[in-house]
């Protein structure tokens, strides 16, 4: 399979640039093709392509390049689900993949494979795991997909009973077609991406491809309080498994300040790190992965002890002056806002906004009420200050968080917490929220500097 046969990959990025390299050593005739220009890519990684014999197509997609000559078309998880090339190969008959499919046909044998998804948590729920098992098996275990590390590049260094920890997107879970793993994780479903998914049913469709892949050898661990999470998973194959923040169930539960695994007590809640019951059910999931695996109540409880979070998801970053600052930039939906502000006991000074994408801010009205000011950043700004207005809670607008961080500092008082949870995307000023979430951290630790 994948042997001296002719493929183009659509979209260059970490994955087409791993799925190249597999390729060309098994003998292919790999074309990598790349809307933006050579000057833009990542020069190292083009040359050492280009030296192993990956012809390159950049700046644009000509219509001539796809044909029938190519047995795959390998799409990059970022590239639209209605590409041009994407509906020709349809057309041509041409099987349409992504890297992690590509490199799950070629897994060897032996592997454990834990599959994790989810509209929010799952990079949360992800880590959790694979700290666990690494505490249990050490280097056996290995951390992949969409938490940024392509499965194609773990696949010379696996053997024989190894475990693979993975983050599955709906962008990833497009164009699978065999992949399923031996034990999947469904954390919850909501309305998200939908710019790319088109709809929300494709989108639900999407991520519950991966659980109807699987057959009855394999265990499906999913949340028993998110009805689409039951819908879309009652007719699976595998053995079904649940965990529930607010009921006492067969399987992994919360009560009386303690999480419980089939009634065998496993943490008192109150020594977990991570804030909000939203983080509560993704230490839920991991702990039953980890059981399934037979790691130790020792080495779970471990690391729920000291697990910090997941950088830019509700991070905490410092506390200044009595002020507690929170980084979730990763909240780039409504959901992700509304479970960030239910962490909280204490006032909250909330930036919201950045890319205008129609976000209906009035989902957020119930979820305000330890809100004390908003300040508004990006191209939605006005329509956020329209929003506080309503509720008669203080706003500010301000186009840059730059220009907004200030009166964050001004506004806030011993004991507050400012949270950048902006239930918005980023691209209307950067090229990731990560970008927006370390920019945020930067202004924080210079406060005190500015002070002087």
């Amino acid at each position: 399979m994948f042997e001296n046969e002719k493929i183009l990959i659509l979209g260059m990025a970490r994955s087409g640039y791993e799925a190249a390299k597999v390729l060309i050593k098994r003998g292919n005739q790999v074309v990598l093709n790349d809307s933006k220009k050579e000057e833009e890519q990542n020069q190292k990684q083009v040359e050492e392509l280009r030296s192993l014999g990956v012809e390159f197509v950049f700046g644009s997609h000509p219509d001539e390049l796809l044909t029938n000559q190519f047995s795959y078309l390998i799409k990059n998880p970022g590239v639209p689900i209605d590409h041009p090339y994407v509906q020709k190969a349809k057309s041509l008959g041409i099987p349409v993949i992504n890297e992690v499919e590509m490199a799950y046909r070629l897994l060897p044998e032996g592997i454990t494979l834990i599959g994790i998804t989810g509209t929010n948590g799952k990079t949360t729920t992800t880590t959790l795991t694979y700290e666990m098992l690494k505490k249990a098996y050490g280097d056996r275990v290995h951390l992949a997909g969409n938490i940024g590390y392509p499965l194609c590049s773990f696949l010379d260094k696996l053997q024989k009973e190894d475990i693979i920890v993975m983050e599955v997107s709906c962008q990833q879970g497009e164009n699978l077609d065999q992949f399923h793993p031996h034990i999947g994780v469904f954390t919850n479903l909501d309305y998200a991406h939908i710019d790319f998914m088109k709809t929300y049913e494709h989108y639900k469709e999407t991520k519950t491809k991966m659980f109807y892949n699987q057959t009855e050898h394999d265990v499906a661990i999913l949340n028993m309080e998110n009805q689409d999470v039951l819908d879309m998973t009652k007719n699976i194959s595998s053995t079904t498994k649940y965990f529930s923040s607010k009921n006492q169930i067969n399987g992994c539960y919360l009560r009386e300040g303690s999480i419980y695994y089939y009634d065998e007590k496993i943490i008192s809640t109150n020594s977990i790190l991570l804030k909000g019951t939203h983080n509560l059910e993704n230490c839920m999931a991991a702990i039953m992965v980890a059981k399934e695996l037979s790691v130790s109540n020792e080495d779970i409880t471990k690391v729920l002890q000291t697990f910090k979070g997941v950088e830019h998801r509700l991070e905490f970053v410092a506390e200044k002056n009595g002020v507690s600052y929170y980084n979730d930039t990763e909240a780039t939906n409504i959901k992700c806002c509304q479970i960030a502000l239910s962490s909280f006991s204490e006032p909250v000074i909330l930036i919201l906004g950045g890319l205008e994408r129609g976000q209906n801010f009035d989902d957020l009205k119930d979820y305000m009420k330890k809100v004390k000011a908003i300040v508004g950043i990006g191209e939605c700004r006005k329509r956020v200050l329209e929003f506080g207005t309503s509720l008669k809670i203080p706003t500010y607008i301000f186009e840059t968080l730059k220009e907004a961080f200030p009166e964050c500092v001004k506004v806030a008082e011993r004991g507050d917490v400012v949270l950048l949870s902006p239930a918005s995307a980023s691209w209307d000023q950067y090229h990731e929220c990560e970008e927006r979430g370390s920019e945020f951290k930067k202004y924080v630790e210079e406060i005190e500097k500015n002070e002087d």
